[in-house]
């Protein structure tokens, strides 16, 4: 009875919070531009206005929803009790997990998401992205792109650098974020898109194509990932599957291989060690290419694994 009533005192407040919040961002009764297509937008989808209001929350401050669940930085720590009861129901792995999700994508088939010319409407097949809800790719106006600073490393006390590596990709969210100045939001063009995903692999990050039913179940964002400060690797080593494989595992060719151990420290998936020789786990391994971008010898490849999802292929 004390937690339920607990939680329902959280609710009452983060209700309050969330409409002040609603509000303030607004600038006033009127909602914006930004805010009226991504309404429109979650209504012709057949959204219910909870599902929109809690998009409407993630992005637009995702620094708070994101920061408040890893809660390294003391002023975040507060927002907890607020909005804990709202976000209790996705708390359970198997939930969050199904309706919050990311596809690792490697480098050279994740540009071809902001490289993109039309519009794309489809829904995922289960077997690339193994979940009942959120699989929709629908990109309007794909080459409308904006970065924005990237929540899980702004969390961090000690970030890793650059912040603004997050892409949302296509409307109604690339204009949303940007109308609202999210996390320092700023329109790009798609050649700085691909620089930034060239940048992140060279610093041995991983990209993920995040999709989220708040989002309208659709896809909206890549973000490139370091294993010290993301909150879904973080979320999937404690046991809530939010990372779904590429498709593809690392190969080892042993014979150019000099046991450096570049890669061992390089994945970010702790699928690689070394006692003598390079071991793989095919099993952990989640087909990022991290560990063939570092490797100094040409050793390491990608190779496709059936018993893996398979990978996204983006219609040409």
């Amino acid at each position: 009875m004390r937690l339920l009533k607990k939680a329902l005192v959280g609710l009452a407040a983060g209700i309050g919070f969330l409409g002040f919040g609603f509000f303030i961002s607004e600038g006033g009764l009127r909602p914006k531009a930004s805010t009226r297509r991504f309404w429109q937008a979650a209504r012709e989808a057949g959204k219910p206005w909870w599902r929109f209001l809690h998009g409407y929350f993630y992005a637009r401050w995702p620094l708070g929803y994101i920061g408040s669940a890893i809660g390294e930085r003391g002023e975040l720590r507060w927002l907890r009790p607020i909005f804990g009861p709202f976000l209790l129901k996705l708390l359970r792995p198997s939930r969050w997990a199904d309706g919050y999700h990311g596809k690792v994508m490697p480098t050279e088939s994740v540009k071809r998401l902001v490289t993109i010319r039309e519009a794309i409407d489809m829904t995922v097949p289960e077997q690339v992205i193994p979940f009942k809800s959120a699989r929709d790719l629908i990109l309007s106006q794909p080459r409308h792109i904006v970065v924005l600073n990237c929540p899980c490393r702004a969390a961090r006390k000690n970030p890793c650098k650059p912040l603004d590596v997050c892409l949302i990709i296509g409307e109604p969210f690339a204009s949303f974020v940007l109308e609202h100045n999210t996390s320092g939001a700023r329109a790009i063009a798609p050649e700085e898109a691909v620089e930034i995903l060239e940048a992140e692999a060279r610093r041995g990050h991983v990209h993920h194509a995040f999709f989220k039913e708040a989002m309208l179940d659709r896809f909206y964002a890549i973000c490139n990932c370091c294993s010290c400060c993301c909150g879904a690797i973080q979320a999937q080593r404690n046991g809530t599957p939010m990372l779904i494989s590429s498709g593809y595992v690392s190969r080892l060719e042993e014979g150019r291989c000099i046991a450096c151990g570049a890669c061992v420290r390089a994945c970010p998936f702790k699928a690689i060690t070394l006692n003598g020789q390079i071991t793989i786990d095919r099993a952990t391994c989640m087909g990022c290419g991290v560990c063939v971008t570092t490797c100094p010898e040409g050793a390491l490849s990608l190779v496709r694994d059936e018993s893996k999802p398979a990978p996204l292929e983006i219609p040409a």
